[in-house]
């Protein structure tokens, strides 16, 4: 695990930088179409939730968002259960990405529906036999998945069997779960729509978040030699924060991987830029 305080404070500094480097004549400049708002809440009647997961970045593992898509209503036409869908598809490593996976282990499911009442979310889970630890970023995930679907910041109090624990995979539950600082477990670059191995038409839309030094964000476009064909600069609504990103990329039939990421203020003497990716087939 990397050394969180450490990187803090690195994002800290480079958020505090003044400029960010030229692009040079060989690539375009999108202008950003209209974006989306900043957070991507549960959506039971456009049959959207948020879903995260943990994959891979220059900082060590962190968290990354997936909007996941509701199918199945309750019993007796019930409206579907956003929260328990999106909290089963944690503990099951549901991931649209094979580049995400869940810090949960096998053995943990959704013991009863997840409630909201007097300022705390409560999950209650089903444990099979002894867990491993240590968590990694698993209760993260499962925070930031139920405060997400549920559309509330409001701590979440996880219960084991229907009664309090004193820790889970290692890690203290006794006391209501905070979301941690999103600068330190969040990926700084994520791409939100479209998602892995889909096929779309021309031209090609990518929305996401981002928290980048003077919201400005690089993209490019590998064919599937590898080869760059395209490649440009775009950004998100504010810079420094968590804020959306929407950009429109014209391309011919074909297999590609899309991989937008960070600027490199500090021109190399940094970590290495986040950056996320997603494969596509244009028809």
């Amino acid at each position: 695990m990397w050394g969180r305080s450490r990187w803090a404070f690195l994002a800290v500094g480079a958020f505090l930088l003044a400029g960010c480097a030229g692009t040079g004549d060989a690539r375009d400049r999108i202008t950003p179409a209209p974006t989306a708002p900043t957070t991507v809440p549960a959506d039971p009647a456009k049959g959207a939730v948020p879903v995260w997961f943990v994959g891979g970045t220059p900082a060590g593992d962190r968290l990354f968002r997936e909007v996941r898509a509701l199918r199945d209503g309750g019993p007796d036409g019930e409206p579907p259960d956003h929260v328990g869908t999106a909290v089963t598809a944690v503990l099951e490593g549901r991931t649209d990405d094979p580049d995400h996976r869940t810090d949960w282990p096998e053995g943990v499911r959704l013991r009863s529906p997840v409630t909201h009442g007097n300022g705390v979310l409560t999950v209650d889970l089903a444990v099979a036999g002894p867990l491993p630890g240590p968590a990694g970023l698993a209760l993260q995930q499962l925070v930031y998945t139920v405060q997400s679907a549920a559309g509330s910041t409001d701590p979440v109090r996880v219960l084991v069997g229907g009664e309090p624990a004193s820790s889970l995979l290692g890690e203290p539950v006794d006391a209501p779960l905070t979301a941690a600082d999103p600068y330190r477990v969040r990926a700084l670059v994520e791409i939100d729509d479209p998602v892995d191995g889909v096929r779309v038409a021309s031209p090609v839309v990518l929305s996401g978040e981002a928290a980048v030094v003077e919201a400005t964000l690089l993209w490019e476009v590998r064919d599937d030699a590898r080869e760059v064909v395209r490649a440009g600069v775009t950004s998100t609504t504010e810079g420094q924060t968590f804020a959306p990103f929407r950009l429109e990329i014209p391309l011919p039939p074909g297999d590609y991987t899309v991989v937008v990421s960070e600027d490199d203020p500090s021109g190399g003497a940094g970590r290495p830029p986040m950056s996320d990716s997603v494969r596509l087939s244009v028809r």
